[in-house]
């Protein structure tokens, strides 16, 4: 492990820290630049979530090091207080099951209900 892996690691860890919401992304949440990352911060972005957004792509130490601190191979991801939650699929997923919502509610971060249902509305 280099000292750049080692700063990068400190900078995902404090970033998490310091925002409920972080989404580690390609691209920025007003300009995506992978249709994964896209799809993740358009759902948050509907449901009127505050997140900190992440271009791994302006920093190659974070991009790979938020690989290795979260032990998951593929960006998008997000987090919540401090907790990995998961990437496209996974945010998807508990998207159209409500347990993005739940999530959300238990942990104290405020989003747009209507919006969320809308999302399951339209994608059944």
């Amino acid at each position: 492990m280099t000292a750049d892996t080692d700063t990068a690691k400190t900078r995902i860890s404090d970033t998490i820290a310091e925002n409920d919401v972080v989404l580690f992304m390609k691209g920025t949440k007003s300009m995506p630049q992978c249709g994964f990352s896209s799809r993740v911060a358009g759902v948050l972005n509907f449901m009127g979530v505050e997140y900190h957004d992440v271009n791994v792509l302006a920093d190659e130490g974070v991009r790979q090091g938020i690989k290795e601190f979260s032990d998951w191979p593929t960006i998008p991801q997000l987090y919540v207080k401090g907790e990995f939650v998961g990437g496209c699929d996974i945010v998807t997923e508990m998207t159209l099951s409500g347990e993005l919502d739940t999530l959300l509610a238990d942990k104290g971060v405020s989003f747009d209900q209507a919006a969320a249902e809308k999302i399951r509305e339209a994608n059944a």
